[in-house]
């Protein structure tokens, strides 16, 4: 017996000194499919990389703020010319490197969308446990759909709104699962959306119910959370009425993001969901989901994901949606496949994950835009990447000086560089032509006016008939017609009046700058600022948001403003 057991004990002692090989375990596996899929969506958005016109008007405003002159388009005045002030000063923080300011604005936006996707990806992979196995599921179609790459390094703040959303998906998940998360920080950045989108103040306000539910907050604690969460946007909105003189971005009153347009909002939002087949994955997902899930975690924050996403799309449609294919849409969706981004790998969830995997492979390979970039959709949507590589002939346009031999851009430039003295740069009846300016500065009145920011000096202002940086055209009425986001147009016959020029033609636009509420208009943003300014500005703010007159001196110059 004892035999036995000494060759039973040296057996056990071999067997334990022989090295143990290396399996990977479900956590593991996990990981991989995580680190995997970002991988290759960073991959995807580098390949993707590109500017968008709308990208550089914000990074005039940054180059503006790093040489001192503040947070303004035209030096001088007083303009919120972007829409996400959270993206304009992260890019002027990065922007005292002394980098290029376009590379910058392509890497940060990468960087973001990039650890977005990771911090969505790790807290949909902590929602469901470390004990299955999880498959790919909703991360394919961010991978498949092309919009989620091209946007990511667009210049413009959806990057950041990727990063936002994730990151606030993964510190509930965190809270919700006891994973260590502490309460005031999440409520902190869940209150930073507003400063990402004014409209994001819906994920905002049904993250903050989330976390009030997760945390089992008691009236003393829910009420010092919201504190935490409303301490940063509550401040910017003081400051940007004060300074800017409105409640809302400049933007907002361009693009009259309060006036429905219910008609061209659904045809944006059918444009994005048909061309992508888009209700197939979704529905494929949501079976897979219930046939793997019952969690009651994972209910409460699909709810939670759910009423934002429906609010948020309904908006879009509500506005008439926008002229940049899917853009406006992204954050919705995003959002939706938050829950199933990935998905416990069960047998009965292997039909719903092959319809989503073949979906993936049919959307990656022919489900793309039906129009051509030289010309946008019947419906005033265009593919903004596609156009600009088209337009400029660069498979990535980054430099503004890519965007320099565009027509649209350069015809206006050259007729600014070949005079000598100030000028007023304006598009007549015989094409671009330089007026005279009693003004000390130049001004330049075109449509593009990123590019043509960026390639001009500080002391020449760009003004657009659009309204995005026209403090005067952003209080017109919109045309009915209008391309979306685009609808509004001022008659460069304000601009030349306003600059001074001589001329008969423009007695009308010279009365209707005198007209009161134009005049109010003009001293917000252009006095210099003072706390009597600041003051004014306040306690107008909601007044002159509401201000609009007809676009045609001639009817304007009776002073007939109306206030909706």
């Amino acid at each position: 017996m004892a035999l036995v057991d000494e060759t039973a004990a040296g057996t056990r002692a071999a067997v334990t000194d022989q090295p143990r090989r290396w399996r990977p375990g479900r956590g593991t596996w996990n990981l991989a499919v995580v680190g995997g899929c970002v991988a290759l969506f960073a991959l995807l958005a580098w390949n993707s990389r590109w500017i968008a016109d709308d990208g550089l008007i914000v990074l005039r405003t940054v180059r503006h703020l790093l040489e001192g002159h503040g947070p303004v388009f035209n030096v001088g005045e007083r303009v919120e010319v972007n829409t996400s002030p959270l993206w304009t000063y992260l890019l002027a923080l990065v922007g005292m490197s002394g980098l290029r300011l376009e590379w910058l604005s392509l890497a940060v936006g990468g960087l973001c969308a990039v650890a977005g996707l990771g911090l969505a990806l790790d807290g949909t992979r902590r929602l469901h446990g470390t004990t299955v196995v999880l498959a790919p599921a909703g991360v394919l179609a961010v991978l498949a759909m092309s919009p989620f790459r091209e946007f990511a390094t667009s210049g413009l703040e959806t990057g950041l709104a990727f990063c936002w959303l994730g990151a606030v998906w993964w510190l509930l998940v965190r809270l919700a699962r006891d994973d260590g998360g502490r309460h005031w920080p999440t409520a902190l950045v869940i209150g930073l959306g507003p400063l990402v989108r004014p409209e994001f103040a819906l994920f905002t306000a049904a993250g903050f119910v989330a976390l009030l539910v997760v945390t089992r907050a008691r009236r003393g604690p829910a009420l010092r959370l919201a504190l935490v969460a409303g301490a940063l946007p509550v401040a910017y909105q003081v400051f940007r009425m004060g300074y800017y003189g409105l409640l809302t971005p400049n933007t907002a009153l361009a693009k009259e993001a309060s006036t429905p347009r219910i008609d061209r909002g659904w045809r944006y939002l059918t444009d994005t969901v048909d061309t992508y087949l888009l209700l197939v994955p979704l529905l494929a997902l949501a079976v897979a989901l219930v046939v793997t899930v019952r969690r009651r975690t994972v209910a409460g924050l699909g709810v939670a994901v759910l009423a934002p996403v429906l609010v948020l799309t309904l908006y879009v449609v509500w506005i008439g949606g926008d002229f940049m294919h899917a853009r406006m849409l992204l954050p919705a969706i995003f959002c939706l496949l938050l829950p199933v981004l990935v998905l416990p790998a069960t047998p009965r969830a292997l039909l719903p994950l092959g319809v989503v995997g073949a979906w993936t492979v049919a959307a990656g390979w022919w489900l793309h835009v039906p129009y051509s970039p030289q010309e946008p959709a019947g419906i005033g949507i265009s593919d903004e990447r596609a156009f600009w590589a088209y337009s400029t002939r660069q498979e990535h346009p980054v430099l503004a000086e890519h965007f320099a031999e565009v027509p649209m851009m350069s015809a206006p430039l050259d007729t600014l560089h070949a005079q000598d003295g100030p000028v007023i740069v304006a598009h007549g009846e015989t094409g671009w032509q330089a007026h005279p300016t009693t003004l000390s500065h130049s001004t330049v009145v075109t449509c593009c006016i990123g590019a043509v920011g960026m390639l001009t000096d500080s002391d020449v202002r760009v003004h657009d008939s659009l309204a995005l940086a026209n403090p005067l055209a952003s209080h017109a009425e919109p045309r009915p017609q209008g391309m979306a986001g685009h609808d509004k147009h001022l008659p460069p016959a304000w601009d030349l009046a306003d600059a001074g020029t001589p001329g008969a033609g423009l007695a009308d636009a010279r009365a209707a700058l005198a007209c009161p509420e134009v005049r109010d208009v003009l001293a917000s943003v252009r006095e210099p600022m003072s706390l009597e300014r600041f003051w004014d500005n306040l306690t107008g703010a909601f007044h002159r948001t509401g201000l609009r007159y007809d676009p045609d001196p001639a009817v304007a110059k009776t002073c007939g403003a109306a206030v909706g």
